[in-house]
């Protein structure tokens, strides 16, 4: 009888979970940054009893997403990256999000003003933000002292930068590179972006491409001067001894390099790979201008609902969920990022293991903090301006060669992506406009 009981209490378990909403979550996160939020996602979990998020890391989220959606069989909640807003969007594969906020009283004034810029796109609000980054200037406070500069008194101009890497390089009695002040390759994420802190852009913000600006070509012209400087086979032999990034053969770590353009994220790396007496301080990249000393460039993981999830209203209680200050400073915390809200307990930063969480955070909320263009054909243009800077460095090719070849290609790119947008955008938007109004029911 008392096997019967039980069998029967365990069975009632389980019909009352079967009798949840399952809302399926892809996120593009592994190791430490899943686990962050998979405890968020147990918690809201416990929270209630009508929905159960089940939660999944996916490797390759973009394509699979894409094809999912495409499918007719997509995940009800999806983590991605703001840069992938534009071509979700463009393509009818994401669910309009703003009478959903709406409901639950989420506005734009409670965001970072670069946050909310990048859930925006063509009138509509797209995604809700989870865990922020943005870059800085990171440097070696020994190697300062060693060279009779101020440890604490970064440079704020280019024409500093310089002179600073002049004072900190050193070679050996072989001529070959033993410590190099700086090196704007190393680690290479933002080739694509260095013509911002020339005063440039990449575009006109509406419907052309700026590649060839000449702005943008005082950044290649500066990288150009490395090789000149330095030697080429100097620099490529340099570089072939530095180790990998996430390793302690990190030549920032090793003490080889003194000054690296960097992201809220370093501080994991420095607590898993660096020496323990590793001193390092954190600024704004420097600036041609110092009028434009501040300048950095913000992105942030996401959530968005896919277009034909099953269960869009219950997708979005989760979201909503999750933008409750106390749920992004613990998710933030755990990530060890910075949270994207206007407001911040003073608990967080009290919390925060990484020293220096208030200058990124505070670079973030400034005038100066800028996005990567959001446009579907930013994948190519990336990877144009990569080879451009590529072509300038190994001496292939003069700045003004190298970005008239980018011109050239992504003028043909950006055209044909612009002019089919045209045709499609009235009906893109009384598609949106149709979501709005039901969900606003």
């Amino acid at each position: 009888m008392l096997g019967a009981v039980l069998s029967a209490l365990v069975g009632c378990g389980s019909e009352k979970a079967d009798r949840r909403i399952k809302l399926d979550y892809w996120e593009v996160w592994s190791g430490f940054e899943r686990d962050a939020m998979q405890t968020l996602v147990d918690e809201f979990n416990a929270s209630q009893d009508r929905i159960y998020v089940n939660f999944l890391s996916v490797s390759q989220m973009e394509r699979k997403l894409l094809l999912a959606t495409a499918g007719g069989n997509p995940p009800d909640i999806a983590g991605m990256r703001s840069t992938d807003i534009a071509l979700f969007a463009e393509n009818g594969a994401l669910t309009p999000l703003d009478s959903y906020a709406a409901q639950y009283g989420i506005e734009g004034e409670n965001y970072l003003p670069a946050i909310w810029d990048l859930l925006n796109l063509h009138g509509r609000l797209w995604a809700l933000p989870t865990t922020p980054g943005n870059s800085a200037l990171h440097w070696n406070k020994r190697l300062f002292r060693e060279a009779g500069l101020d440890p604490e008194r970064p440079p704020r101009t280019i024409a500093e930068l310089e002179a600073f890497n002049d004072q900190i390089t050193r070679f050996n009695a072989k001529g070959e590179i033993e410590v190099l002040g700086h090196l704007p390759q190393e680690p290479g994420w933002w080739q694509d972006m260095w013509v911002y802190w020339f005063g440039g852009a990449l575009w006109n913000g509406e419907d052309a491409i700026t590649a060839d600006d000449p702005r943008n070509r005082d950044a290649l012209e500066w990288m150009a001067t490395y090789p000149e400087r330095f030697g080429q086979d100097k620099l490529t032999a340099f570089r072939d001894l530095s180790g990998n990034f996430a390793s302690p053969q990190n030549p920032f770590f090793r003490g080889r390099i003194a000054m690296v353009l960097q992201g809220t994220w370093m501080y994991n790396f420095i607590q898993n790979f660096a020496p323990e007496d590793f001193e390092w301080g954190v600024a704004p990249f420097p600036s041609v201008k110092l009028e434009d000393y501040g300048v950095n460039i913000v992105e942030t993981n996401l959530l968005v609902i896919p277009k034909g999830a099953q269960h869009p209203t219950e997708a979005f209680e989760f979201i909503a969920w999750m933008q409750q200050p106390k749920n992004l400073e613990k998710l933030n915390l755990l990530q060890r990022k910075f949270s994207p809200l206007v407001e911040v307990s003073t608990g967080f930063y009290q919390k925060h293991p990484n020293p220096h969480i208030r200058i990124y955070r505070d670079l973030a909320a400034a005038p100066k903090a800028i996005s990567r263009p959001p446009l579907t054909t930013f994948v190519e243009y990336q990877a144009d301006m990569i080879n451009a800077y590529d072509a300038v460095i190994r001496q292939n090719a003069t700045p003004e060669e190298a970005l008239d070849a980018v011109q050239k290609r992504q003028e043909r790119l950006f055209e044909r992506m612009y002019n089919r947008w045209q045709k499609v955008k009235d009906t893109r938007q009384e598609e949106w406009a149709k979501v709005d109004a039901e969900v606003a029911q």
